[in-house]
């Protein structure tokens, strides 16, 4: 069982990338200070948040596993014909991620609905065991189709060879995906004040969009092209 290169650095780099997400982020911050203010001690912070860190990185490992099946049971010469439309789709997703960057909230972006915003909001004060299991596989399953273009491509090209180091990758860009969310609650939990947090998750928020645009563009480029023979990283 051999590890390819290649392709585990493409799948580390988009899923660093991807972990930098405004709305998982966000709405831990959101959970965070919820607790917080009704005086909730650091080891139920810590319970709570890291219920909901696993609770997103369930949700999205076997929505992986489900589409990587779906892929799999499809025959090679649609899968050539799906890998270039969802190479299409990536960049695409790219381009409207960097045209945010400069003109946020005008024309068409990836972002979760309104509707589903106040449900996030509404549901994040619910600060209980199934409360907080319930928010992380409600926002995984929310912004999968909004934010999950990274994960698309990753999923797409793992599915050309999927076998056992295929799912570790995954299990591993899971395990990336989160990290994030990771540092973040254990920084609060050392006493590291929220405010802070909220604020560099909000300066950073643009410069967020404008390097996942960047790596959209090439991931999906490079799904173009291994679909059409060009590169074999088998």
């Amino acid at each position: 069982m051999g590890i390819d290169l290649p392709t585990l650095s493409v799948v580390i780099l988009s899923a660093a990338i991807d972990s930098i997400n405004p709305c998982a982020i966000g709405v831990l911050i959101l959970m965070v200070s919820v607790v917080l203010s009704g005086k909730g001690s650091m080891w139920r912070l810590l319970k709570l948040g890291g219920l909901y860190i696993f609770a997103i990185f369930l949700t999205y490992l076997t929505a992986g596993l489900g589409l990587i099946y779906f892929f799999a049971s499809v025959p090679l010469y649609i899968a050539e014909y799906l890998a270039l439309i969802i190479g299409s789709i990536v960049i695409i997703a790219g381009l409207l991620e960097i045209k945010d960057f400069f003109w946020y909230g005008r024309g068409f972006s990836l972002q979760i609905p309104h509707y589903f915003g106040e449900k996030i909001k509404k549901f994040s004060k619910n600060v209980t065991v199934p409360g907080v299991i319930f928010l992380g596989m409600f926002i995984a399953a929310v912004e999968l189709p909004c934010t999950g273009a990274p994960y698309l491509a990753i999923i797409t090209l793992l599915s050309l060879n999927f076998n056992l180091t295929a799912f570790l990758m995954l299990v591993l860009y899971n395990i990336v995906f989160v990290l994030p969310l990771v540092v973040i609650l254990l920084m609060v939990t050392a006493g590291t004040k929220i405010q802070k947090v909220h604020a560099f998750k909000e300066a950073g928020k643009g410069y967020m969009r404008f390097a996942i645009g960047l790596m959209l563009i090439g991931l999906g480029w490079l799904l173009i092209l291994i679909a059409n023979g060009t590169i074999n990283f088998g």
